[in-house]
């Protein structure tokens, strides 16, 4: 019997060995070995297992990490600056730099009023506008320009004629009470720099000192007795242009 087991263990030894040698072969791969691995411990069949060679699938549809949304940005201050706005409009002249100043210090636009087309004694029109103000008030020069010709009439009392720089404009102040201290003809004088002095001299009513104010243009020969009358209430008032 030993005998019999020993022949029968060589047999079996022989056609496996035969098998080996010229049967088909069958070459597991990774991924199989560990697929069967998975399964003789017992691990679900649609799970998926993936080995050391084999690179994780890629798929199409795969999620995108959410992108944080960009925390916004606060606007520098040149695009948030807002543009300023118009600037009020100005009582400007031609040729003179700044603006035309009320010539009456302490007074406003609305003490202002349109006596440019009353009628004057002798048939005249008055060709300028009267402002109220008590005697001795400081006059103010309305713009740059140069004291033309200092001037005492028997209508217009104590008179300033003022060139603006151009020379294409004349602002003529009347009945001053006196003159500032050291003016002079030919001399330079300033805008808002004071002239003179509200005052009823010339053929006004001692009772009621003003300002006689004209605006007058100039022709071509420059003479300061003699130009258009143009109406000082519009300019000073409403800031119309000359």
């Amino acid at each position: 019997m030993k005998t019999l087991g020993l022949l029968v263990t060589g047999l079996l030894i022989g056609a496996a060995g035969y098998l080996w040698l010229y049967g088909p072969k069958t070459v597991s791969t990774g991924t199989e070995i560990n697929q069967a691995l998975a399964q003789a411990a017992g691990a679900p069949e649609h799970a998926s297992v993936v080995s050391a060679e084999d690179p994780p699938p890629v798929s199409s549809t795969a999620a995108i990490p959410a992108r944080t949304p960009a925390s916004p940005v606060a606007p520098t201050a040149e695009a948030s600056h807002e543009a300023p706005a118009p600037a009020p409009a100005t009582t400007s002249t031609p040729g003179s730099e700044g603006t035309l100043l009320l010539p009456v210090q302490g007074l406003s636009r609305t003490d202002l009023h349109d006596t440019f087309t009353d009628a004057r004694s002798e048939g005249r029109v008055h060709d300028a506008i009267d402002i109220m103000a008590a005697a001795g008030t400081p006059v103010l020069a309305v713009a740059d320009g140069t004291v033309e010709k200092l001037f005492d009439s028997k209508r217009g009392g104590l008179t300033i004629y003022q060139f603006e720089p151009s020379g294409r404009y004349a602002y003529y102040y009347a009945h001053l009470q006196r003159y500032a201290e050291g003016l002079a003809e030919k001399q330079p004088i300033k805008r808002g720099q004071v002239i003179g002095y509200v005052g009823s001299t010339g053929n006004a009513n001692a009772e009621a000192p003003h300002l006689h104010f004209a605006i007058f243009r100039l022709g071509p020969e420059r003479h300061w007795w003699e130009g258009e009358a143009l109406n000082p209430y519009p300019v000073l008032h409403d800031g119309q242009p000359l």
